[in-house]
């Protein structure tokens, strides 16, 4: 029974001086980590560095707070050494954070004439669906349209993103083309039946048409499929509805 205690004296020993052990190197691996972020972070904001992922990278959480005025002297001085790497991003903050639809199309654009023959996808999206954005967010639905239609070509029917078929319903309704609207929103259908955007259009739509019964019908299944709707918890869509836009649609319908 002793050699036993013993033996288990010696495991529980041995367990604590590793436990130990790694708390230290814990501590000291964390230490020096904090000193080569505050380093790092020092080098940056002194303009230092000559690696373009840095300034980015540091720019990103003073963007995603809204800090644009510090976010974007990193953000540029990434754009200034590595132009073709981050316009993309850049052109992404101003469309979809910033609202400044020109600015944002100068780098869209500028980006494009670095990469002849190649279809670019800033920060994962199309270039021409998000050109057409910023045209959607300047009120040009015709080129908006265009941009739409190219993108689809480019991407493909059923891989282009099924917002570039809401938008088109969205552009057709503003021209006053409703029928047109109707057929571009039912597009986005065919790819998912649960998109609320395209519901919510067409009701717009039949009710301009005179048709109040459809467009009831398309307003309830926009309600019922709100769920599913475009949404981000960091930005706000051009083309984002809300339950409140929903309810006083349906009430002037009823």
């Amino acid at each position: 029974m002793n050699k036993f205690f013993k033996i288990f004296g010696y495991i529980v020993g041995t367990i604590l001086v590793i436990a130990i052990g790694f708390g230290i190197y814990l501590y000291f691996w964390n230490e020096n980590r904090i000193e080569k972020s505050k380093e790092l972070s020092q080098r940056i904001e002194n303009f230092e560095s000559q690696d373009s992922n840095e300034y980015m990278e540091y720019s990103v959480h003073l963007n995603k707070a809204g800090d644009f005025e510090n976010g974007f002297k990193y953000l540029n001085k990434a754009v200034e050494l590595d132009p073709k790497l981050h316009l993309g991003y850049r052109g992404w903050i101003r469309l979809r954070k910033m609202r400044d639809f020109d600015k944002a199309l100068e780098d869209f654009d500028r980006l494009d004439s670095l990469t002849p023959n190649f279809v670019d996808a800033p920060w994962g999206e199309d270039i021409d669906f998000l050109r057409a954005e910023c045209y959607y967010g300047k009120k040009d639905y015709q080129k908006t349209i265009d941009l739409l239609n190219r993108s689809i070509k480019n991407q493909k029917e059923d891989w282009a993103d099924i917002h570039s078929f809401v938008y088109l319903g969205l552009c057709e309704f503003e021209l006053g083309n409703y029928e047109k609207a109707i057929s571009e929103f039912q597009r986005a259908l065919k790819q998912s039946e649960y998109v609320p955007e395209s519901f919510f259009g067409m009701a717009k739509a039949y009710q301009k048409l005179g048709q109040i019964e459809k467009a009831k019908e398309s307003i309830l299944k926009a309600e019922n499929n709100m769920h599913y709707k475009r949404d981000d918890v960091y930005n706000e869509f051009l083309n984002e509805i809300y339950m409140s836009e929903i309810q006083e649609f349906k009430n002037n319908l009823n």
